[in-house]
Protein backbone atom coordinates (compact mmCIF):
# COMPACT_ATOMS: atom_id res chain seq x y z
CA UNK A 1 0.00 0.00 0.00
CA UNK A 2 1.14 3.35 -0.37
CA UNK A 3 -0.19 7.04 0.77
CA UNK A 4 -2.05 8.69 -2.11
CA UNK A 5 -3.12 12.73 -1.27
CA UNK A 6 -5.60 12.97 -4.15
CA UNK A 7 -7.12 11.21 -7.14
CA UNK A 8 -8.55 13.20 -10.00
CA UNK A 9 -10.88 11.80 -12.44
CA UNK A 10 -11.86 13.70 -15.96
CA UNK A 11 -7.98 15.37 -15.58
CA UNK A 12 -7.00 16.62 -19.13
CA UNK A 13 -4.27 18.43 -17.85
CA UNK A 14 -2.24 15.32 -17.39
CA UNK A 15 -1.05 13.45 -20.66
CA UNK A 16 -3.58 12.60 -23.51
CA UNK A 17 -6.91 12.31 -23.72
CA UNK A 18 -9.13 12.23 -20.43
CA UNK A 19 -7.64 10.83 -17.13
CA UNK A 20 -7.88 9.51 -13.91
CA UNK A 21 -4.62 11.00 -12.07
CA UNK A 22 -3.55 9.88 -8.93
CA UNK A 23 -1.28 12.20 -6.49
CA UNK A 24 1.20 9.69 -4.22
CA UNK A 25 2.67 11.45 -1.16
CA UNK A 26 6.07 12.03 -0.64
CA UNK A 27 8.59 14.64 -2.63
CA UNK A 28 12.15 15.35 -2.05
CA UNK A 29 12.17 18.74 -3.59
CA UNK A 30 10.76 21.85 -1.63
CA UNK A 31 9.44 24.21 -4.71
CA UNK A 32 9.07 27.44 -3.42
CA UNK A 33 6.07 27.98 -5.84
CA UNK A 34 4.46 24.27 -4.84
CA UNK A 35 1.14 24.27 -5.29
CA UNK A 36 0.62 20.74 -3.97
CA UNK A 37 2.52 21.79 -0.43
CA UNK A 38 0.35 18.50 1.02
CA UNK A 39 2.25 16.39 -1.08
CA UNK A 40 5.83 17.32 0.32
CA UNK A 41 5.68 14.78 2.98
CA UNK A 42 5.28 10.96 3.08
CA UNK A 43 3.24 11.16 6.14
CA UNK A 44 -0.71 12.34 6.14
CA UNK A 45 -0.84 16.24 6.23
CA UNK A 46 -3.76 17.62 8.56
CA UNK A 47 -5.62 20.68 6.84
CA UNK A 48 -7.88 22.80 8.03
CA UNK A 49 -10.16 25.39 6.31
CA UNK A 50 -11.27 28.27 9.54
CA UNK A 51 -14.10 29.59 6.77
CA UNK A 52 -15.48 26.16 6.94
CA UNK A 53 -15.33 25.70 10.45
CA UNK A 54 -19.04 25.58 11.91
CA UNK A 55 -17.23 26.07 15.89
CA UNK A 56 -18.93 22.46 17.03
CA UNK A 57 -15.98 21.39 18.24
CA UNK A 58 -16.92 17.56 17.04
CA UNK A 59 -12.59 17.57 15.88
CA UNK A 60 -11.86 18.46 19.29
CA UNK A 61 -13.93 15.93 21.46
CA UNK A 62 -12.82 13.05 18.58
CA UNK A 63 -8.53 13.57 19.35
CA UNK A 64 -7.58 11.04 21.49
CA UNK A 65 -4.46 12.98 22.16
CA UNK A 66 -6.02 16.13 23.50
CA UNK A 67 -4.00 18.56 21.49
CA UNK A 68 -6.83 20.24 19.64
CA UNK A 69 -8.59 23.24 21.09
CA UNK A 70 -11.39 25.16 19.99
CA UNK A 71 -10.60 28.56 19.79
CA UNK A 72 -11.92 32.40 18.99
CA UNK A 73 -8.94 32.00 16.32
CA UNK A 74 -10.98 28.41 15.03
CA UNK A 75 -9.48 25.24 15.91
CA UNK A 76 -6.05 25.13 16.80
CA UNK A 77 -3.53 22.20 17.17
CA UNK A 78 -0.87 21.29 19.90
CA UNK A 79 1.92 19.50 19.96
CA UNK A 80 1.22 15.34 20.39
CA UNK A 81 -0.62 14.76 17.20
CA UNK A 82 -0.10 11.57 15.28
CA UNK A 83 -1.86 12.63 12.37
CA UNK A 84 -4.69 9.54 13.02
CA UNK A 85 -7.61 11.17 10.97
CA UNK A 86 -10.27 11.29 13.68
CA UNK A 87 -10.13 14.79 13.79
CA UNK A 88 -11.30 14.68 10.32
CA UNK A 89 -13.65 12.17 10.33
CA UNK A 90 -15.65 13.85 12.66
CA UNK A 91 -15.69 17.53 10.98
CA UNK A 92 -19.45 17.59 9.62
CA UNK A 93 -18.35 20.32 7.77
CA UNK A 94 -15.32 18.91 6.01
CA UNK A 95 -12.72 21.92 7.58
CA UNK A 96 -10.56 19.67 9.09
CA UNK A 97 -9.36 17.08 6.23
CA UNK A 98 -6.57 14.52 6.09
CA UNK A 99 -4.58 14.51 2.79
CA UNK A 100 -2.59 11.20 2.57
CA UNK A 101 -4.95 7.99 2.88
CA UNK A 102 -3.55 4.21 2.11
CA UNK A 103 -4.84 2.47 -0.80
CA UNK A 104 -4.39 -1.55 -1.65
CA UNK A 105 -3.63 -1.89 -5.25
CA UNK A 106 -7.21 -3.53 -5.68
CA UNK A 107 -9.20 -0.50 -3.97
CA UNK A 108 -7.27 1.71 -7.10
CA UNK A 109 -7.96 -0.70 -9.44
CA UNK A 110 -12.08 0.08 -8.53
CA UNK A 111 -12.18 3.33 -9.02
CA UNK A 112 -9.73 3.45 -11.96
CA UNK A 113 -12.19 0.84 -13.81
CA UNK A 114 -15.27 3.19 -12.81
CA UNK A 115 -13.37 5.45 -15.98
CA UNK A 116 -12.63 2.82 -18.33
CA UNK A 117 -15.19 4.03 -21.09
CA UNK A 118 -14.20 7.61 -20.87
CA UNK A 119 -10.99 7.34 -20.91
CA UNK A 120 -10.67 4.40 -23.61
CA UNK A 121 -12.50 6.86 -26.15
CA UNK A 122 -10.95 9.96 -25.43
CA UNK A 123 -7.04 8.06 -25.54
CA UNK A 124 -6.56 8.91 -21.85
CA UNK A 125 -5.12 6.63 -19.40
CA UNK A 126 -3.68 6.79 -15.48
CA UNK A 127 -1.25 9.22 -14.25
CA UNK A 128 0.62 8.80 -11.73
CA UNK A 129 2.31 11.98 -10.32
CA UNK A 130 2.64 13.42 -6.66
CA UNK A 131 4.64 14.74 -4.99
CA UNK A 132 7.31 12.56 -6.50
CA UNK A 133 6.32 9.09 -7.30
CA UNK A 134 9.79 8.13 -7.89
CA UNK A 135 10.26 8.11 -4.21
CA UNK A 136 7.92 4.55 -4.03
CA UNK A 137 9.36 2.90 -6.86
CA UNK A 138 8.22 -0.68 -5.81
CA UNK A 139 4.81 0.44 -5.41
CA UNK A 140 5.17 2.21 -8.65
CA UNK A 141 6.08 -0.26 -10.60
CA UNK A 142 3.66 -2.68 -9.27
CA UNK A 143 0.84 -0.46 -9.90
CA UNK A 144 1.83 0.74 -13.36
CA UNK A 145 2.20 -3.13 -14.33
CA UNK A 146 -1.55 -3.77 -13.25
CA UNK A 147 -2.76 -0.84 -14.60
CA UNK A 148 -1.02 -1.99 -17.92
CA UNK A 149 -2.39 -5.21 -17.45
CA UNK A 150 -5.57 -4.11 -17.93
CA UNK A 151 -5.06 -2.32 -21.18
CA UNK A 152 -4.80 1.23 -19.42
CA UNK A 153 -1.98 3.72 -21.06
CA UNK A 154 0.13 4.67 -17.99
CA UNK A 155 1.86 8.21 -17.65
CA UNK A 156 4.53 9.45 -14.77
CA UNK A 157 4.49 13.06 -14.03
CA UNK A 158 7.98 13.06 -12.25
CA UNK A 159 11.13 15.72 -12.02
CA UNK A 160 13.36 12.60 -12.48
CA UNK A 161 15.42 13.30 -8.87
CA UNK A 162 15.93 9.50 -8.60
CA UNK A 163 18.16 6.79 -8.84
CA UNK A 164 18.61 6.18 -12.94
CA UNK A 165 18.18 2.43 -12.08
CA UNK A 166 14.76 3.32 -10.61
CA UNK A 167 13.88 5.39 -13.55
CA UNK A 168 14.75 2.64 -15.61
CA UNK A 169 12.23 0.61 -14.01
CA UNK A 170 9.58 2.77 -13.89
CA UNK A 171 10.54 3.71 -17.67
CA UNK A 172 10.19 -0.44 -18.73
CA UNK A 173 6.10 -0.51 -17.75
CA UNK A 174 4.54 3.17 -18.31
CA UNK A 175 4.01 4.95 -22.59
CA UNK A 176 4.62 8.49 -21.01
CA UNK A 177 7.16 10.68 -19.05
CA UNK A 178 5.72 14.38 -18.34
CA UNK A 179 9.28 15.32 -16.57
CA UNK A 180 9.46 18.83 -14.94
CA UNK A 181 12.19 21.01 -15.83
CA UNK A 182 12.46 24.05 -13.30
CA UNK A 183 15.80 25.68 -13.95
CA UNK A 184 18.89 25.28 -16.41
CA UNK A 185 21.55 26.52 -13.47
CA UNK A 186 21.92 24.46 -10.50
CA UNK A 187 22.99 26.68 -8.29
CA UNK A 188 19.25 28.65 -8.88
CA UNK A 189 17.57 25.12 -9.10
CA UNK A 190 18.63 24.70 -5.26
CA UNK A 191 17.78 28.02 -4.18
CA UNK A 192 14.35 27.01 -5.07
CA UNK A 193 13.89 23.85 -4.84
CA UNK A 194 16.22 22.73 -2.59
CA UNK A 195 18.04 20.35 -4.58
CA UNK A 196 20.52 20.36 -7.52
CA UNK A 197 19.63 19.61 -10.59
CA UNK A 198 22.44 17.63 -12.25
CA UNK A 199 20.99 13.97 -11.51
CA UNK A 200 17.53 15.73 -13.37
CA UNK A 201 19.30 16.67 -16.68
CA UNK A 202 21.21 13.19 -16.96
CA UNK A 203 18.32 11.65 -16.55
CA UNK A 204 16.23 13.61 -19.35
CA UNK A 205 19.11 13.05 -21.16
CA UNK A 206 19.15 9.15 -20.35
CA UNK A 207 15.28 8.81 -20.87
CA UNK A 208 16.21 10.91 -24.52
CA UNK A 209 18.63 8.13 -25.81
CA UNK A 210 16.48 5.63 -24.64
CA UNK A 211 13.96 6.98 -27.07
CA UNK A 212 11.16 6.78 -24.71
CA UNK A 213 8.10 9.49 -25.02
CA UNK A 214 8.04 12.11 -23.08
CA UNK A 215 6.75 15.24 -22.27
CA UNK A 216 8.70 18.45 -20.83
CA UNK A 217 6.69 20.48 -18.26
CA UNK A 218 8.45 23.95 -17.65
CA UNK A 219 6.58 26.17 -14.55
CA UNK A 220 6.50 29.82 -16.40
CA UNK A 221 7.15 32.46 -13.50
CA UNK A 222 8.81 35.64 -13.84
CA UNK A 223 11.11 36.37 -11.13
CA UNK A 224 12.20 32.86 -11.07
CA UNK A 225 12.95 31.12 -14.55
CA UNK A 226 10.89 33.39 -17.33
CA UNK A 227 13.98 35.24 -18.02
CA UNK A 228 15.36 34.89 -21.78
CA UNK A 229 18.50 33.70 -20.49
CA UNK A 230 17.08 30.57 -18.71
CA UNK A 231 14.86 28.91 -21.22
CA UNK A 232 17.25 29.72 -23.87
CA UNK A 233 19.40 27.14 -22.36
CA UNK A 234 16.25 25.30 -21.40
CA UNK A 235 15.45 25.11 -25.60
CA UNK A 236 19.10 24.96 -26.43
CA UNK A 237 19.49 21.35 -24.26
CA UNK A 238 15.76 19.62 -25.06
CA UNK A 239 16.97 20.93 -29.05
CA UNK A 240 20.39 18.66 -28.69
CA UNK A 241 18.96 15.11 -27.02
CA UNK A 242 19.06 12.34 -29.41
CA UNK A 243 15.08 12.16 -29.36
CA UNK A 244 13.78 16.30 -28.03
CA UNK A 245 10.47 15.76 -26.29
CA UNK A 246 7.05 15.30 -27.64
CA UNK A 247 5.96 18.60 -26.52
CA UNK A 248 6.85 21.30 -24.07
CA UNK A 249 4.26 22.17 -21.68
CA UNK A 250 4.98 26.16 -20.85
CA UNK A 251 2.58 26.70 -17.30
CA UNK A 252 1.73 29.54 -16.36
CA UNK A 253 2.32 29.74 -12.86
CA UNK A 254 -0.19 30.51 -9.91
CA UNK A 255 -0.25 30.94 -6.34
CA UNK A 256 -2.88 27.94 -5.46
CA UNK A 257 -0.15 26.70 -2.89
CA UNK A 258 -0.43 29.43 -0.94
CA UNK A 259 -4.11 28.74 0.21
CA UNK A 260 -3.08 25.04 1.17
CA UNK A 261 -0.34 26.52 3.08
CA UNK A 262 -2.70 29.03 5.38
CA UNK A 263 -4.92 25.44 5.68
CA UNK A 264 -1.52 23.01 6.36
CA UNK A 265 -0.83 26.13 9.51
CA UNK A 266 2.85 26.60 7.33
CA UNK A 267 3.69 29.78 5.32
CA UNK A 268 3.97 29.95 1.33
CA UNK A 269 7.09 31.62 0.00
CA UNK A 270 8.69 31.97 3.70
CA UNK A 271 11.80 34.30 2.14
CA UNK A 272 8.86 36.79 -0.04
CA UNK A 273 10.26 36.01 -4.00
CA UNK A 274 8.95 37.83 -6.36
CA UNK A 275 7.10 35.70 -8.39
CA UNK A 276 4.44 36.20 -11.03
CA UNK A 277 2.67 35.02 -13.77
CA UNK A 278 4.17 36.15 -16.75
CA UNK A 279 1.85 38.05 -19.15
CA UNK A 280 0.19 37.11 -22.69
CA UNK A 281 2.87 38.90 -24.28
CA UNK A 282 5.73 37.28 -22.28
CA UNK A 283 3.93 34.27 -23.14
CA UNK A 284 3.81 34.71 -26.76
CA UNK A 285 7.73 35.67 -26.35
CA UNK A 286 8.62 32.24 -24.37
CA UNK A 287 6.68 30.01 -27.26
CA UNK A 288 8.16 32.26 -29.60
CA UNK A 289 11.78 31.02 -28.47
CA UNK A 290 11.06 27.03 -27.94
CA UNK A 291 9.53 27.42 -31.25
CA UNK A 292 12.18 28.80 -32.85
CA UNK A 293 14.95 25.61 -31.45
CA UNK A 294 12.65 23.08 -33.66
CA UNK A 295 10.49 22.35 -30.64
CA UNK A 296 7.03 21.72 -30.43
CA UNK A 297 5.33 23.69 -27.98
CA UNK A 298 2.02 25.43 -25.88
CA UNK A 299 1.13 27.02 -22.75
CA UNK A 300 -0.58 24.50 -20.33
CA UNK A 301 -1.08 21.19 -20.94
Amino acid sequence: MSLLFDIKRFSINDGPGIRTTLFMKGCPLHCVWCHNPEGISERATRLYNRKKCIGCASCVAACRQGVLRLTNEGVVAGDGCVLCGRCAEACPSKAMEMAGKEWKLEELMNVIEKERQVMTESGGGVTVCGGEPMMHPAYLVELLEEVGRRGFHRAVDTSLFAAWGNVRQVMACCELFLIDLKLMDSSLHSRYTGVRNETILENIALVSRAGHPYWIRIPLIVGVNADKENLQASARFLASLPTPPEVVNLLVYHDIGKGKHARMGTLYNPEHIPMQAPDEEEQKEAVALFEGYGLQVRIGG
